[in-house]
């Protein structure tokens, strides 16, 4: 039984064909543990984005593999690897996704509601993450009444309410001004020592990024660790 929620295993991703071909991921291996928080930085353009889709299975690799909770992306279908999904994985992005017509409890209960938990169960466990979240008093607004910290907090309470094993955050604070943004990523870490869920993160501030457990880097497809 393996220790880690998340490996990458020769994972490669090459766009184009011929002349034309553009390596993305180069043979890269990467192993995730229960509880852990690490950061991949790297230069715009550099393929952090399509690393983190590929570990989400939203996308395929050309090569290699991707495991989650033990179980490969390659080897499930588009509706299991929905399922896969909704039951292992929460996703933060840049921008927060929320739904506009929706209050703020009802927006992280939507992928309880996805599993069909009936909505009195789905918006307690919503109620609760909000509570850990710091929006205790902000259940009922939209997102339109939420400053944006308290939207992206949001954002992050949705992924979790479905406890899963690995958050993927894609750039979770570059809508933020600096001191929100310390903020988001102090949450990031707390919330990891507290539930043992797993972060990826990606980030362009690496001193941001240095509060995590690891910091890798991605740089002309090969993914290394970076010594600080």
């Amino acid at each position: 039984m393996s220790d880690f929620v998340l490996s990458c295993r020769g994972l490669s991703k090459i766009y184009g064909a011929g002349a034309e071909n553009v390596t993305v991921l180069n043979d890269v291996s990467f192993d995730l543990a229960a509880g852990e928080s690490v950061a991949i930085v790297g230069a715009s353009g550099s393929g952090k984005s399509t690393f983190l889709h590929l570990m989400g299975g939203l996308d395929h690799a050309t090569a290699g593999d991707v495991l989650i909770a033990g179980r490969s992306w390659s080897t499930m279908s588009e509706k299991e690897r929905g399922l896969w999904r909704n039951r292992h994985m929460g996703f933060v992005y840049q921008h927060h996704h929320l739904l506009p017509e929706f209050t703020a409890v009802e927006n992280v209960a939507m992928p309880l509601y996805v599993r069909g938990l009936p909505k009195e169960e789905a918006d307690a466990e919503a109620r609760e993450w909000l509570e850990h979240v710091g929006l205790g008093h902000r259940l009922l607004h939209t997102p339109a009444a939420l400053s944006g910290g308290e939207r992206q907090r949001t954002a992050i309470a949705r992924a979790l309410v479905t406890r899963p094993s690995v958050v993927l955050a894609d750039e979770p604070t570059g809508n933020l001004d600096r001191q929100t943004a310390e903020q988001v990523f102090t949450l990031f870490r707390t919330l990891s020592v507290q539930s043992g869920v797993a972060f990826v993160l990606v980030s362009h501030d690496p001193g941001l990024a240095a509060q995590l457990d690891r910091t890798m880097r991605l740089q002309d497809g090969v993914l290394t660790d970076v010594r600080l």
